[in-house]
This record gives structure tokens, C-alpha cells and sequence, in this order.
């Protein structure tokens, strides 16, 4: 979820023609920088060098994360020599470098190997199949509808004893923004841990045989190809807007609840933010909203859903279109279940987490999918996750951390589906 604000550095377009470039971060640093009281001066600095944020715009007495090409290093050293700072990627490009360091998959394996590194995005599609093949009497493979180029929105479907599609539905959106890959990793560990520990472990028989699941790690398919032929650090779809030549609309400000509220995301197409020119005007959140739409619809109903970003470790409850305090016994019930999860996710490995409604949290949020489930498919709970880290790594997160952050996760997931 975290933003990645850019200054007029786009990507060129001859007219209407997509014309791609690889992007190339050898050199560059990202440098979180404490902003202290000033607040003004950081603002100056990141405009006058055009330079682009990880986490938003910058805040007075908070921390902001900022990418340094290699040519203005030498201007921000100059410009924030009286700031603290700390180095998170010296070289952003040899970090990235490592990351994509992936390990050959062998065809119909779909073991606990896979979480060793990431993977490209075949892989991916063939790794749920094979989970699929391996466990053919509890899964299914699902597709929802297609992208905007074409690419089947996958996920695979997995329940317990008893007929399918007849229980309450658990939905678990992965990489809604492209450039958050371990979303992608820790929800296929989820369906990983469901389906491999049905046999011999009761309590995950019991959570199989209560509901239905949906995982779909992949929802944003177009814009996470994209990171790994082109560029690492895209975040949108891969959408045009009429009289821009900027690319992409950010599928988790475009669904159509409260997306006209402003402040919590942008109208400028080339913005990380850029909500569309209309609510749902993206076709993944067309496809996204209806499938949690037929299920709520269904005898089934939707029990819960949960939306995974990274970075920040969060764990968050509506509503990110507001900020104003809720007072409701479901809002009391929320934070009570949040604090329950995120205690379970710091006593596995120490992790900490905070948790909290997504805009004081965090920050303001609009047309997001989370405030949409809640209020207009009207699932029993709706949710989101940041997951690993605080500002270490960000985005680019070393494959050590893949399985950590997979079964620290998978625990909260557990404390959350035995309470609700």
C-alpha cells in the first residue's frame, strides 16, 4: 500500500503508443531521512531534486523514505547534511539484483522449497496448479475475469469435508500493487499451509471444514509482469487515461465506495495514487468487486476478506476514507480481533505489528477495496495487512524473509479465523 510519490519523471509515450523502458536503479540509494521540524525544508529538497517517496509524502516529526538517483546524491548529502539518516539500499539496483535471484521450480513439486526466493509470474500460476494436482479432493482452480491485457485473475479454491461452495467464503487478495512481492509469496504460503496441513493437523481440519477459501495472490497480474521485465518498482495497472501520456490506475483507490471523498488519493494520472477517471473504471476492480459481490449474494455469503500489502507491518480495519473515531460495538469488536492478530504475529518471532483503523493509521484512503466489502458487499469483516518491514528493506525485500514473514502471518491468520 505504501505510495511511491514521483516528481515529473515518467515513463515517454508517443501519443497514444506505449513505448516501455527498462528501468535501471544501478547507483541509486534509498535514504530514510527523519523530517524532524522541517517539514518545509524536505518538502523544497524532494521537489527542487525531483526525487520520489516510499511511503507517501513527507510529515513533520515522521520519517520519510526517499529515492536518491546516483547523479543527485552528491545535492541531497548537501542539502540534508543536518538530518539524520539512514541508509536502507546503498545500491538500489544491486539490491534489487539479489532479490530477483530466483530459484529454478521444478514442474509439480509445490513444496515448502518454493519459499526460498521469489519466482516470475509463470511460475507462479504453475505452482497453484500443482498445488491444485497435489491435493485434487480439497482444491480447485479459479479464474474471476481477466486484466486489462488479458491475463486470467487466478486464484486457487480450497475447502474441507462436505460439498464446495456451500460454506461462509474467506477471500485473501495478494498484489493489488505490483511492486509488493511478498503479498504474492505469503498468501500462496497461506493456501500452502491450509492444504498440506488438512491431514495431520485438527485445527486446520477444523478452519477447512468451517469455510471456503479464496486465495488469489495474484490480482494485479498485469502491473506485476511488468515489475519483472520492465520496471521493479511499478505499482499500478498498466491502464491509459484520455490526454495523459502517464500509465496506470492504482486498483485500490478505484473501487466504487467513497471515491469521490477527497484527500485519499490522487487525480493526477501520473501519480502512484491516480484513483481513475471514474470509480471502477479499471477493469480488475470490476472483476474483483463482482466476484465478492456474487459470493455475499450466494447462500454462501462472505465471512471475511482481508487485503495484503507491504510495507510497514500493519494490521488494519475500516475505514480509510475517514479518519473520525467510530464508536460502534462492530468497531470495538474490530480492534479487539486486530490486537488479537497482531500479538499472535509478535510472539512467533518477535515481530511487531501495530494495529488501528486504516486512516489514523496509516493515512487516508479512498475508493479503497477494504471500506467497499465492508459497506457495500457488506462481508462479516473486512481488513488489510502490511506486512514485512518497517523500512529496513521496503519494497525490495531480501528472499530471507519470504518464509518468516509467511509463518508469522499464517499465525495471525489462524488467531483471526478461530474468533470470528
Amino acid at each position: 500500500m505504501k505510495l511511491f510519490r514521483l516528481a515529473p519523471l515518467v515513463l515517454g509515450l508517443a501519443s497514444a503508443v506505449i513505448v516501455p523502458r527498462k528501468a535501471n536503479y544501478d547507483g541509486y540509494q534509498v535514504v530514510r531521512l527523519s523530517v524532524g521540524s522541517d517539514l518545509p525544508k524536505v518538502k523544497n529538497m524532494i521537489q527542487n531534486l525531483a526525487l520520489s517517496t516510499w511511503n507517501g509524502g513527507p510529515k513533520a516529526n515522521a520519517e520519510v523514505d526517499i529515492v536518491v538517483p546516483a547523479d543527485k546524491l552528491v545535492e541531497f548529502q548537501e542539502s540534508t547534511s543536518d538530518l539524520n539518516k539512514i541508509v536502507m539500499h546503498k545500491n538500489l539496483g544491486e539490491s534489487i539484483v539479489q532479490e530477483t535471484e530466483y530459484s529454478d521450480y521444478r514442474l509439480g513439486s509445490a513444496n515448502a522449497s518454493w519459499f526460498n526466493s521469489y519466482h516470475p509470474y509463470a511460475d507462479h500460476i504453475q505452482f497453484l496448479n500443482d498445488l491444485k494436482n497435489k491435493y485434487p479432493s480439497n482444491s480447485e482452480i479459479v479464474t474471476i475475469g481477466n486484466s486489462l491485457q488479458g491475463r486470467p485473475i487466478t486464484g486457487i479454491h480450497f475447502y474441507g469435508k462436505g460439498l464446495k461452495n456451500t460454506k461462509p467464503a474467506v477471500v485473501l487478495h495478494g498484489t493489488v500493487h505490483a511492486r509488493e512481492w511478498i503479498t504474492t509469496m505469503v498468501t500462496e504460503y497461506f493456501a500452502y499451509s491450509f492444504l498440506t496441513g488438512f491431514a495431520s493437523d485438527a485445527d486446520v481440519q477444523n478452519l477447512l471444514n468451517k469455510y471456503d477459501y479464496y486465495i488469489f495472490p495474484v490480482v494485479n497480474p498485469d502491473g506485476f509482469v511488468y515489475t519483472q521485465t520492465n520496471d521493479r518498482l511499478w505499482r499500478k495497472n498498466r491502464q491509459t487515461t484520455s490526454g495523459s501520456t502517464c500509465l496506470g490506475h492504482d486498483i485500490n483507490r478505484n473501487w466504487n465506495y467513497q471515491w469521490s471523498t477527497p484527500g485519499g488519493a490522487s487525480t493526477d494520472p501520473c501519480a502512484q495514487d491516480f484513483k481513475g477517471r471514474a470509480p471502477a473504471d479499471a477493469p480488475e476492480t470490476v472483476v474483483l468487486a463482482n466476484f465478492v459481490n456474487k459470493l455475499q449474494a450466494s447462500p454462501q455469503k462472505l465471512k471475511l476478506f482481508i487485503d495484503y500489502h507491504s510495507y510497514s507491518q500493519l494490521f488494519m480495519t475500516p475505514y480509510g476514507y475517514t479518519c473520525t473515531p467510530l464508536t460502534t460495538q462492530k468497531n470495538t469488536q474490530y480492534q479487539s480481533l486486530a490486537t488479537g492478530v497482531v500479538t499472535t504475529i509478535k510472539s512467533i518471532y518477535g515481530t511487531v505489528f501495530k494495529s488501528g483503523p486504516i486512516c489514523p493509521t496509516i493515512y487516508q484512503v479512498t475508493g479503497s477495496s477494504v471500506d467497499y466489502v465492508a459497506d457495500v458487499t457488506g462481508a462479516g469483516w473486512a481488513f488489510t495487512s502490511e506486512l514485512r518491514d518497517t523500512g529496513g528493506f521496503g519494497f525490495v525485500l531480501p528472499k530471507e524473509e519470504i518464509l518468516p514473514s509467511g509463518v508469522e502471518s499464517w499465525a495471525g491468520l489462524r488467531f483471526l479465523l478461530g474468533r470470528i
